[in-house]
């Protein structure tokens, strides 16, 4: 029951694996090379914290830049309105003086007018008789009534265009101000524009800095964690069936083929006959490989194997991989393929050795070659060999097809 309990155990922690490809070993991973990855995991941690400090630090600097962009924003505002009310002054003011100076133009042109009208009727009356002999009494009345009525034409008109002077002058004086206070409003706009903006530039290419290196350090603890991981299971796994191997090897009353009791696999089947194939001809190459390839426990090639090392790296070349295809022991793939009678046996299907005709005991698993023969990384003593398939005892009642 304990040992189910771990078979169960071990199929959770490796269905639940990080989605890397496992690491191909020369042999099981030892517990030096997992007390590395374990100082390499933590070497990862402490640079992940080392630059969580940073980037708090660089959050502060962020806040402190978006506050600075904030400010600047205002500024650029206010110096745009300073800039419309300045704009709107001058142009005002400019409106207002060329309204004054033709004010003043039209009364030159009046004064000039009744100057040398002035002068021409003031020549005239020099004389008052010839006048009066001229043109009667009632156009020498007539004639002084114009003078009277020039002369106070002509005082009006100095009067405005004295105050016509007066008013340009100012309007001029304001304009002139107000081009002031528009080109240092306009260059106080640009000035907090150009703030704005280089804040922001710098906020952008901290935050883009902080994601880069950010991410680069997720990426490396997660691979880190991962090998780590990895390297555990593959020895976890591996120290199981080399004791279910080994447990085998003093069993006693181990029959030739268990009978079925009712084992289930999967419902479905995750490859085609070319594949299977493949598979068969990648096994048939380890085999036959000389110099003799060497059954090293936890190995998955290429230049080692063990039993399920050699099934795993087959269907891996045949082109099975993540998600549908994992390295297991050889208890669990029999849980992980389609189960077939002895009897419809084909090239490429998955067989099983027990101990106790149990799938918590199965200890081996070879690859199907056809004819009742099988290609399979035996042991430590015999290696990688071509052999009939009951050859080893305890044989399941049925193949795995993958």
């Amino acid at each position: 029951m304990r040992k189910k309990s771990a078979i169960a155990l071990i199929l959770m922690a490796s269905l639940t694996l990080a989605t890397t490809p496992a690491i191909a070993k020369p042999k099981k991973p030892t517990l030096a090379e997992i007390e590395a990855a374990k100082k390499a995991e933590s070497a990862k941690k402490k640079a992940a914290d080392a630059a969580a400090k940073k980037l708090a630090s660089a959050n502060q600097t962020l806040r402190a830049l978006t506050a600075k962009a904030v400010a600047a924003r205002a500024l650029y505002q206010k110096a745009q309105a300073e800039l419309n009310v300045a704009t709107a002054a001058a142009t005002a003011a400019a409106a207002h003086a060329a309204e004054t100076a033709l004010a003043v133009s039209d009364a030159h042109k009046t004064i000039g007018k009744m100057a040398a009208n002035a002068y021409i009727l003031g020549g005239s009356l020099t004389d008052i008789q010839p006048l009066l002999s001229a043109n009667g009494p009632q156009d020498l009345i007539d004639q002084l009534a114009t003078l009277n009525t020039l002369g106070a034409r002509n005082s009006t008109a100095l009067e405005r265009f004295k105050a016509a002077e007066v008013v340009a002058k100012a309007a001029k004086a304001k304009a002139d101000e107000a081009r002031v206070i528009q080109a240092a409003a306009t260059a106080k706009v640009a000035a907090a524009k150009k703030v704005a903006d280089d804040a922001q530039a710098l906020q952008q290419a901290e935050v883009d800095k902080l994601r880069k290196v950010q991410d680069k350090l997720i990426k490396e603890l997660a691979n880190a964690k991962n090998v780590r991981i990895t390297l555990e299971q593959q020895r976890q796994l591996a120290l199981l069936e080399e004791s279910q191997a080994q447990t085998a090897t003093t069993t006693i009353n181990q029959a030739k083929v268990w009978p079925d009791i009712g084992f289930k696999g999967r419902s479905t089947t995750r490859t085609t006959e070319a594949q299977r194939l493949k598979a068969v001809a990648f096994a048939q190459k380890q085999v036959e490989w000389r110099p003799r390839k060497p059954y090293v426990w936890g190995s998955e090639g290429p230049n080692s194997f063990d039993c399920s090392g050699l099934v795993y790296a087959a269907y891996r070349a045949a082109g099975l991989g993540w998600p549908n295809w994992d390295r297991l022991n050889s208890a669990l793939y029999a849980g992980y393929t389609y189960h077939v009678p002895l009897t419809q046996l084909q090239p490429g299907d998955l067989l099983f050795y027990s101990y106790k005709g149990t799938i918590s005991t199965i200890h081996h698993i070879t690859i199907y070659a056809g004819n009742g023969m099988m290609w399979e990384a035996n042991s430590k003593n015999v290696g990688l060999i071509y052999s009939s398939i009951y050859s080893v005892k305890g044989l399941m009642p049925f193949g795995g097809r993958v």
